[in-house]
């Protein structure tokens, strides 16, 4: 009977997390295999970013995660974040020589390409002489409690299309439900119901939101339109409470919002590029609230946040005789400026005939554009996938089951999700490292 090969470690997932993971424990001296379905590797780090891969973000505090993460309990990430920092990434980038820039907000993209992103991944998992076994498919997982050879008890027993192999170590860095077209599927989800290990509620995230068909016609012909937004979900917490910018939310806000179900509804507001599209809104601004929208609630727009509105408006009263449409586009897109005057026969005028009423009410509407989305463009479009592997079943020093031991999960697997911006890559780079230092050799 042919021995079965064992490896210290197996990990399932050649994404951002299962590579890294992969590197970092291979050079610790540990035989590592790393094991993928999909036939090219890290396809998300491919064409994320443009295709450049925004690969972290220099503004994230590790000591402060619920600024720039959501789920059931962000701070469970502050451990891992802590210990590998987005300036350790940063040298690992300047040590392989590739060149990058800020784009805004922290935000690092490399120069060339995203393909430099992914050979360093792999020259640091050669580095560590980590066999690596792609396109191969996982056919079933088992612990083996006990066997008939002592030195499998304890073991996890993968059987794939290239055969069985054992670790006394199981990673599963299987990545979220977004973007199927490029290879995400459950089986992360499903592994950790295997083993009893509990989930939270999965939903798209970072995902452009929809709205009914005969609702958005009048909005659909701006489709292509971009331009700087506030964009805001929740309520505001008492008639002074402040409105909580996307940059600094305080403690507790944001994973409230995140929480299904949340009683919590603190209002959050993220100042960012909206974009019109033919079936609802999209851009930075729309994908990070999607984050914390819940369905069935409005969104309120501020569609010229620069702009003091009711002044200028009046201004323009005073000393011309435009049409309203044209002074508006002085103010916004001419586009949005066309449609928004055609919306009331009021506003269909000069604007010194207008009264102060109606161009009151102009100001009003166009500050805090309120409406509901029905829906987001789901998985296909998600950037990432919100809840997963609940973090309470996890240590936050190692990524290790508490009930299941030698069983890890990281990456977006679990229920940590980061804004746009290089905060999902971050926490990927991060919870690898803490997984990778806690995997130990098998005992000789």
């Amino acid at each position: 009977m042919p021995t079965i090969p064992f490896f210290d470690a197996i990990i399932l997932g050649a994404g951002a997390a299962g590579l890294f993971c992969a590197g970092q424990a291979g050079q610790r001296g540990l035989k590592v295999l790393l094991i993928d379905h999909a036939d090219k590797v890290a396809e998300k780090i491919r064409i994320s970013g443009g295709g450049r891969c925004n690969f972290t973000n220099r503004d994230l505090d590790p000591a402060a995660p619920h600024k720039h993460f959501v789920g059931q309990n962000p701070q469970f990430c502050r451990s891992a974040l802590s210990r590998y920092t987005p300036a350790d990434f940063i040298a690992l980038v300047q040590k392989h020589g590739i060149p990058f820039h800020e784009k805004h907000k922290g935000q690092l993209f490399a120069d060339r390409s995203a393909e430099d992103i992914i050979a360093m991944l792999l020259a640091e998992c050669e580095a560590g002489g980590v066999a690596r076994w792609q396109p191969c498919s996982v056919k079933d997982v088992a612990f083996l409690a006990s066997s008939a050879d002592p030195s499998s008890a304890g073991c996890y027993q993968i059987n794939t299309d290239r055969g069985p192999v054992q670790a006394r170590s199981l990673v599963i860095a299987t990545g979220g439900l977004s973007i199927p077209k490029i290879g995400a599927t459950d089986f992360g989800y499903r592994l950790a119901q295997q083993f009893n290990i509990p989930l939270v509620e999965r939903r798209p995230g970072l995902v452009p939101l929809t709205f009914d068909g005969a609702g958005w016609a009048p909005y659909a012909q701006l489709a292509g339109l971009a331009l700087p937004v506030q964009i805001s979900t929740g309520v505001q917490e008492g008639p002074h409470a402040p409105s909580l910018r996307g940059s600094l939310p305080p403690e507790g806000a944001a994973f409230a919002l995140g929480r299904p179900g949340g009683k919590k509804k603190t209002r959050i507001a993220f100042d960012e590029d909206l974009l019109f599209t033919h079936r609802g809104l999209s851009g930075p601004a729309v994908l990070q609230i999607s984050s914390y929208w819940q369905e069935g609630t409005p969104l309120a727009i501020n569609l010229a946040p620069a702009v003091d509105l009711p002044a200028a408006l009046a201004q323009g009263k005073a000393r011309s005789r435009k049409l309203i449409a044209n002074e508006l586009a002085t103010l916004v897109p001419s586009r949005l400026a066309d449609a928004w005057a055609s919306r009331e026969a009021d506003w269909q005028r000069p604007i010194n005939e207008a009264s102060d009423k109606a161009l009151a009410r102009l100001a009003e509407q166009l500050a805090r554009w309120e409406l509901t989305p029905t829906g987001t463009e789901g998985y296909k479009k998600a950037e990432v996938t919100l809840g997963g592997v609940d973090t309470k079943a996890l240590s936050q020093q190692t990524m290790e089951c508490k009930t299941q031991p030698g069983l890890y999960f990281i990456g977006e697997v679990v229920d940590v999700t980061g804004w746009l911006g290089g905060y999902n890559f971050q926490w990927a780079w991060a919870s690898g490292h803490v997984c990778a230092q806690a995997l130990a050799p098998s005992a000789t």
